[in-house]
């Protein structure tokens, strides 16, 4: 593409480049939710999968349909997502300094590495605990009976707010290193950040406190780890000061 001579382009082909980039995103949106459609009973199943042996329900025509769309389109946004993030990367990265290119690829690996763990450790430790709980309502004259779009809503919001809990010390490695935190004041409110998140673990999990403490733990390592972070980020900041 042809630049102006301060190396800028024109503003028409700045538009013409993020058509370009929109309509890629939206194909591969597309085919990855087609793939995943067609794949939907094997989707469905990995989510089910802490169900044990317990069946899901529809209760009206279009309810497993929509369910299995919605399905689709969620898990092909998330196997579309690195070219999604490649493509906004692209349209970006010719503004952008190299400093700031370091600084925004870093966040996006630790943000992706964060949420994937966050969505890792829910399903396998968390999740369990809190279906088994509701379980436990059961009795001979209630039957649990879950319909698919409910289960689906459920699943889904329950693991992707681990997901973005696990965030944490992303966010106050970003904060301490525009200078908006400091390890002083992360470590005097450690109680207030206690509470917090036992009142956050409440909200999330059953209230049962096997689940509270599955919870809370995490919260309290991975706010440990922002302060060591933010620390990291000080320092840096103070040498190149010195400098």
């Amino acid at each position: 593409m042809s630049k102006n001579r301060d190396g800028t382009m024109p503003i028409l082909e700045h538009l013409a480049e993020l058509r370009l980039r929109l309509l890629i995103s939206a194909g591969a949106l597309l085919v990855a939710a087609i793939i995943c459609f067609a794949n939907v009973e094997l989707i469905r199943g990995i989510l089910t999968q802490p169900l044990d042996e317990l069946k899901l329900i529809y209760l009206s025509p279009p309810e497993a349909f929509m369910a299995n769309l919605r399905l689709s389109l969620i898990s092909g946004l998330i196997i579309s997502s690195p070219v999604l993030t490649y493509q906004v990367l692209a349209f970006a990265f010719p503004g952008l300094t190299r400093g700031e290119k370091i600084f925004l690829i870093s966040v996006i690996i630790g943000s992706a590495f964060l949420f994937i763990s966050g969505v890792v450790f829910a399903y396998y430790v968390v999740f369990p605990f809190t279906l088994r709980f509701f379980l436990q309502f059961a009795s001979a004259d209630l039957e649990p009976l879950f319909t698919v779009s409910e289960y689906i809503s459920f699943f889904l919001s329950f693991n992707f707010a681990f997901g973005a809990v696990f965030q944490l010390p992303l966010v106050t490695w970003a904060l301490g290193k525009i200078g908006l935190l400091s390890t002083e004041f992360l470590r005097r409110h450690r109680k207030i950040a206690l509470l917090f998140m036992l009142i956050m673990s409440s909200i999330i999990t059953p209230p049962d406190i096997i689940s509270q403490v599955i919870m809370v733990l995490p919260l309290l390592f991975l706010y440990e780890v922002g302060i060591i972070m933010v620390m990291i980020s000080e320092r840096k900041r103070l040498q190149l000061l010195s400098e």
